[in-house]
């Protein structure tokens, strides 16, 4: 589980194929971009632009994560040499949920429409697939890449988000351009109830 607030910026810098596997994963070495391993161990879990992945093996500045062939179809840029991926590790229950709770599992893949300076801020507008829409409200959360954003408004399947500078600074969505491709997650909650009222309404 986690909170949707990045901790650092790794980057990608080696990607092995899991020939063994009969899915065709991958197994990627990825820069800690100055986030403590000190405290993590081989089986956690962190959050990789959003993707829940396990830790396989760690070293001083990098560790190493085995994706499924599942993920690398649900996600976008983890297949990617060089890519800039936002990272968080698991949260403890002791922690502060300073964005909101994330499970890691990634429900679609998004395209920017959008991404114009609004004063100091950056508005982002994002078109998600029609299945996602119906677990996104106005003032309600959304994961993008990994980090827990505020949704401001929903037109048609479009919503958008801000951006202040303090995420703009401390994630790779300043990097963002219209066209690209971007990992959502929808609320967990609003999944839970969109089901309860499906089956029990």
């Amino acid at each position: 589980m986690f909170t949707g607030i990045t901790e650092a910026i790794g980057e990608i810098k080696q990607i092995t194929p899991q020939e063994k596997s009969q899915q065709h994963g991958l197994c990627l070495n990825i820069t800690a971009g100055g986030l403590d391993l000190n405290d993590m161990k081989t089986g956690d879990s962190i959050a990789v632009n959003g993707a829940c992945l396990t830790v396989t093996a760690i070293y001083p500045d990098m560790f190493t994560v085995d994706v499924s062939r599942e993920t690398l179809n649900c996600t976008q840029n983890l297949d990617q040499l060089g890519t800039r991926v936002n990272l968080e590790k698991a949260m403890r229950l002791s922690d502060r949920l300073g964005g909101h709770l994330v499970s890691g599992h990634v429900d679609s893949v998004g395209e920017v429409i959008k991404f114009e300076p609004v004063g100091e801020s950056v508005l982002l507008a994002i078109r998600a697939p029609s299945s996602l829409l119906k677990y996104m409200a106005e003032k309600g959360s959304i994961t993008v890449n990994g980090v827990s954003l505020t949704i401001n408004q929903i037109e048609g399947d479009v919503f958008s988000v801000n951006l202040i500078p303090h995420t703009l600074s401390m994630t790779t969505l300043n990097e963002l351009k219209p066209g690209f491709s971007v990992n959502l997650e929808t609320d967990m909650l609003a999944r839970y109830i969109a089901r309860l009222i499906n089956v029990y309404v």
